[in-house]
């Protein structure tokens, strides 16, 4: 694995909207925990990543992700549109710069669904990010969820046991981590923490300077 950023330190004022990023190893049960939460709060936005890797069954361009050519990708990796870019599993992945400048800017609260390599390079960029790591409830139940998803051959699932080995050595990075041992008491876990990154002082300030005005902050 390979990561790099062409993004320099944010410097402007402070962001109205919040960005959560979501990190786990394969079959931690991300996925189904950022789409239960997606869809019983709308306000949330899911930032939708562009990959050079072909979609997996059931996949959908536009929704699940943007899928793109690899001299396309290397072209506006170059122009510098991706907030952060990484080589994984031999595919590449990245996240758009202006979309996510452009939804915090003007409020909205920000999930992304990425791995610890893109989490390090935003987390240099934009220091008030929320990095969250889900847990399995055992390296053994991992391997069972990969298994029983039937979308890897035995290669695959080998190469994805050990990126998760390597990756879970990064959770003591994050600022939270939630136990996917029993999914609804997980999904109550993210809520909460939805709930408080919007309370945060640096959000909250931004999206009332009317009120500090009046208050002399």
């Amino acid at each position: 694995m390979m990561a790099s950023s062409t993004l320099k330190p944010n410097t402007s004022p402070t962001y109205q909207g919040s960005m959560l990023m979501i990190v786990a190893p394969s079959g931690a049960g991300k996925s189904s925990l950022v789409n239960a939460l997606l869809q019983e709060d709308p306000a949330l936005k899911l930032s939708l990543s562009t990959t050079t890797r072909l979609p997996r069954p059931g996949e959908v361009e536009g929704k699940d992700y943007r899928f793109i050519a690899l001299e396309e990708f290397i072209a506006e990796r170059d122009q510098g549109n991706f907030l952060e870019h990484a080589e994984v599993h031999g595919n590449f992945y990245g996240t758009s710069r202006a979309w996510i400048e452009a939804q915090m800017t003007v409020g909205h609260d920000v999930i992304l669904e990425i791995d610890w390599q893109g989490a390090q390079q935003i987390r240099k960029m934009i220091p008030e990010v929320q990095w969250i790591f889900i847990f399995p409830p055992s390296f053994e139940a991992l391997e069972e969820r990969l298994r029983k998803r039937g979308q890897d051959n035995e290669a695959t699932i080998q190469r994805r046991l050990a990126a998760a080995h390597l990756e879970l050595q990064h959770a003591h990075e994050a600022d939270f981590i939630v136990i996917n041992d029993d999914f609804e008491r997980a999904l109550i876990d993210l809520r909460h923490l939805v709930a408080a990154s919007r309370l945060r002082s640096g959000p909250i300030m931004a999206r009332n300077p009317t009120l500090l005005r009046r208050l002399g902050v």
